[in-house]
């Protein structure tokens, strides 16, 4: 066998419909649109419309408050930072939202890093975070600990 006589079996390469190319190809002449109606012609997009219908999202009622300008913070907690620092993965003196991202407890820095309250900690750490919990701060002051709330 020599490399100009391979070629692939038998119905490996399908070739595409060539779509409104005369009767014989079975796509021909409509195109498979149909006959008539606004679908058959070019140019339409026709998403959400439903027939001169009230469209379902225009039907249906809308609750609640979505805020422009609301952020949404990536969560760590006192107990997820305090094992970090029991294995190793985190330095007990300053911590960082970098040092949190390098430590792999925070996937995303999204808007921010906000510190809450769960568990305890109990190591002596100076925080550095956009948002934390009062009672998160309270915690790390009573460890002897320091949060920091940078913009």
């Amino acid at each position: 066998m020599k490399l100009n006589e391979i070629k692939d079996n038998e119905g490996a390469r399908k070739s595409r419909t060539r779509v409104a190319r005369g009767i014989g190809s079975g796509k021909g002449k409509t195109g498979g649109r149909g006959q008539k109606g606004q679908k058959s012609r070019s140019g339409v997009a026709v998403n959400g419309f439903e027939g001169g219908q009230m469209p379902i999202y225009r039907r249906l009622p809308k609750r609640g408050f979505k805020n422009p300008f609301g952020k949404q913070f990536a969560v760590v907690n006192l107990d997820t930072i305090q094992k970090a620092i029991d294995a190793g993965k985190l330095n007990a003196g300053e911590i960082t939202i970098e040092a949190l991202v390098a430590a792999g407890l925070v996937s995303q820095k999204l808007d921010g890093v906000r510190l809450l309250a769960r568990g305890a900690i109990t190591s002596n750490v100076t925080i550095s975070v956009n948002s934390a919990s009062k009672a998160a701060v309270a915690a790390v002051e009573k460890a002897g600990g320091k949060v920091n709330v940078v913009a």
